[in-house]
């Protein structure tokens, strides 16, 4: 409650007359709950999953639906989600969206826990109506150990992390002392330096089959491309719905954990390698950008989310910390080669800074020969809508692996989205083509994977509305010549 937060009370919730109220409804009585962040701010609620105490950076996530696949996303790992949607849980949990591991064999399935550290919601459904639920979403927390407070506000919580930045928080039913929680948030670990994908990586390499998993959606999706490209999947935290999108691409997959020698990989003879999403602060994965350095130019490859961290850094680029990040499904990004506009899903909170991958080539940069500057008067903090404004996708002349091209930009905020490496077969994109939960604007990109496999040299001018509506059998050729 934003109340409390501001003078540090406890929630009325823990009154006599409040608790019987609660008895008689669907809420029932439950235990009272704190949430602290680093700066010292303390919200007061009830908890509504596992009982225990959590750390980890508090960020949010703006989508609307789709709350257990944020829940099973490995990207999560370190981190307390608050969700701004209101109420959660009102249409249940079917366990078969989970996002973890799909295909995993029973005896690598170590990872199967969720990764994020505890959730925040405004209210918790505790009756949800769908003829698919078989779970509330509070039994689930509480089977699988999440902590979870509701009650109190998430507008006044998100608006506090827009203002002063996602930060270290803490989130109890055992304790409500301000000063114990303090001594336990000042010792716990931060999100930048940790090193959070060997946490939810597999450990063994294994193939993906994607038999393993039903697919619910097999009356209105069309039938997967028949498979005839063999890539090798970098799990860094990868998503069911990522693996999926590879495999209705026409690819055949080998799993390998975050840390795998390249040498190991080029023993495979893969026609492709992919770089999956995962959690925390990219400069501390070295093991997976070293490896990717040594692969580059020798094997397409294609990057999402921190696979785009991993593909910037191999290239010398640096990453930013993001002040709250990019979570939600309703981000707006212009591809510069077609001028097309996604409304995408994203999940990080660091990101690349463009100009640092090298300087301008003017003739391929529209005659522009400086990067765009911001308002501290460096390029570092440069708006890229610059770029958008003008149509064009500049290139810059990097020193290890020659030209590289901007191709994405964000509309919201101006930082960089995607690139593409000219003269070796790599591009990456920070944001989730898989859109699980969120829009399926960019599913395009995983056929762009197998066009540059192909050796198609333009594999990124796709009509990106004829390519979402041939995944689905409704797609008739009248639909996609009005979409």
């Amino acid at each position: 409650m934003a109340c409390s937060a501001c003078t540090g009370t406890s929630s009325a919730d823990g009154a006599p007359l409040v608790q019987r109220m609660l008895a008689n409804t669907s809420k029932q009585t439950a235990a009272p709950a704190a949430l602290m962040l680093a700066d010292g701010t303390v919200f007061y609620g009830r908890a509504c999953g596992a009982r225990g105490t959590a750390t980890g950076e508090v960020c949010f996530n703006t989508s609307v639906e789709g709350y257990f696949e944020v829940f099973t996303d490995p990207s999560y790992a370190g981190q307390i989600v608050t969700m701004t949607y209101p109420q959660i849980g009102n249409y249940g949990i079917d366990l078969a969206d989970t996002q973890m591991a799909p295909g995993m064999p029973a005896e690598h399935q170590g990872n199967q826990q969720p990764a994020l550290r505890g959730l925040v919601v405004h209210d918790l459904c505790r009756t949800p109506s769908n003829w698919r639920s078989s779970i509330d979403v509070s039994e689930y927390l509480e089977e699988r150990g999440i902590i979870a407070i509701e009650g109190i506000d998430t507008r006044a919580l998100v608006r506090h992390l827009r203002d002063h930045g996602a930060q270290k928080g803490i989130i109890s039913t055992e304790m409500l002392d301000r000063v114990e929680l303090a001594a336990l948030l000042d010792a716990a670990p931060g999100l930048v330096g940790e090193n959070l994908v060997k946490t939810v990586s597999c450990h063994e390499a294994y193939r993906y089959y994607p038999g393993r998993v039903a697919n619910d959606h097999a009356f209105a999706q069309a039938d997967a491309a028949l498979a005839k490209r063999s890539v090798v999947v970098y799990d860094c935290g990868v998503k069911r719905g990522i693996l999926e999108g590879l495999e209705r691409a026409g690819c055949e997959l080998t799993v390998v954990p975050w840390d795998t020698p390249a040498r190991d990989i080029l023993a495979l003879q893969p026609d492709g390698v992919f770089l999956s999403n995962g959690p925390g602060d990219p400069d501390a994965v070295t093991e997976t950008y070293e490896q990717v350095r040594a692969l580059m130019g020798k094997v397409p490859m294609f990057g999402i989310c921190l696979g785009h961290q991993m593909v910037s850094l191999a290239a010398g680029g640096r990453m930013e910390k993001l002040k709250y990040g990019h979570r939600g499904g309703n981000h707006p990004v212009m591809n510069l080669i077609t001028r097309r506009v996604e409304i995408t899903a994203q999940n990080h909170g660091f990101n690349l800074v463009f100009p640092s991958l090298g300087t301008l080539v003017p003739e391929l940069s529209g005659g522009v020969a400086e990067h765009p500057v911001g308002p501290d008067g460096t390029a570092d903090t440069g708006d890229l809508r610059f770029w958008a404004e003008r149509g064009v996708a500049p290139v810059v002349e990097n020193e290890r692996f020659g030209r590289i091209r901007l191709t994405h930009v964000n509309l919201n905020d101006g930082t960089a989205e995607g690139i593409q490496f000219l003269d070796a077969p790599v591009f990456s994109v920070q944001y989730h083509p898989e859109a699980s939960p969120g829009p399926t604007d960019a599913h395009y990109l995983f056929t762009a994977f197998a066009q540059l496999i192909d050796g198609k040299p333009d594999y990124l001018d796709i009509d990106i509305a004829r390519d979402r509506l041939a995944g689905w059998r409704f797609g008739t050729a009248e639909e996609v010549a009005h979409a």
